[in-house]
C-alpha cells in the first residue's frame, strides 16, 4: 500500500497578481525538493504543462471559484508513508512556503489536504482526489481519508506517525 496526498488552496488574489510572486518563486524549488524527498514516489503533472504526466483530467473541489485565471494551486502525489509527508512538508523551502501561505491563500474553510491509502498498483486521479477531499471535509478523518493529526494505517486502525525516521533520512540525503 502507498499513501496518496491531495493538496488544495485558493489564492487571495488572481493567480497572476504580484502578491503571489513569493509563491511562484518557491514553486519549482519545492517541486525539486519533493521529488528528492525520502519516501516520495511520484506526483501528477498538470494538463498541458511540461513535467510529469497528468493523472487524469484535472478537476477542482467545490471550494474553487473561477476568477478568470483558470486555476488554483493543487497537488496530487504518492508517498511510502504518512511520516514521510510529515517530515517533508514543514522543512526546507516547502516548509517556508507553508509558513508564508497566509500571504497568498485565503483562510480555508475546508481541509488544506487529504490523505488516503491506495494499492501499489493503483494510480489515483484528480477526480478521486477531489472526492476524498470532499469526504474529509464532510465527515472528518476516517480510515477512508484522513490528515496528519488523525492517521489511519492501511488496515484501518489508528496509527502513530514516525516522522523522525523520515527526518533522519532527509538529513542524510
Amino acid at each position: 500500500m502507498r499513501i496518496a496526498l491531495y493538496t488544495f488552496g485558493v489564492f487571495r488574489e488572481r493567480a497572476d497578481h504580484l502578491v503571489n510572486e513569493g509563491f511562484y518563486d518557491r514553486h519549482d524549488p519545492s517541486m525539486d525538493q519533493v521529488e528528492a524527498a525520502p519516501g516520495f514516489i511520484a506526483r501528477s503533472g498538470y494538463d498541458g504543462d511540461p513535467g510529469p504526466q497528468s493523472w487524469g483530467q484535472q478537476v477542482w473541489p467545490e471550494f474553487y471559484r473561477e476568477r478568470g485565471d483558470g486555476w488554483s494551486p493543487a497537488t496530487l502525489s504518492l508517498w511510502e508513508a504518512p511520516g514521510a509527508i510529515a517530515a517533508f512538508a514543514y522543512r526546507g523551502i516547502h516548509g517556508e512556503a507553508v509558513r508564508l501561505g497566509r500571504n497568498w491563500f485565503v483562510e480555508p474553510q475546508w481541509p488544506p489536504y487529504a490523505l488516503w491509502w491506495v494499492a501499489d498498483d493503483h494510480l489515483p486521479d484528480w477526480s478521486e482526489a477531489v472526492a476524498r477531499h470532499r469526504l474529509l471535509h464532510e465527515t472528518g478523518p476516517s480510515p477512508s481519508v484522513f490528515d496528519l493529526r488523525t492517521v489511519f494505517g492501511p488496515d484501518g486502525d489508528p496509527m502513530a506517525l514516525d516522522p523522525g525516521r523520515w527526518r533522519r533520512a532527509m538529513d542524510q540525503h
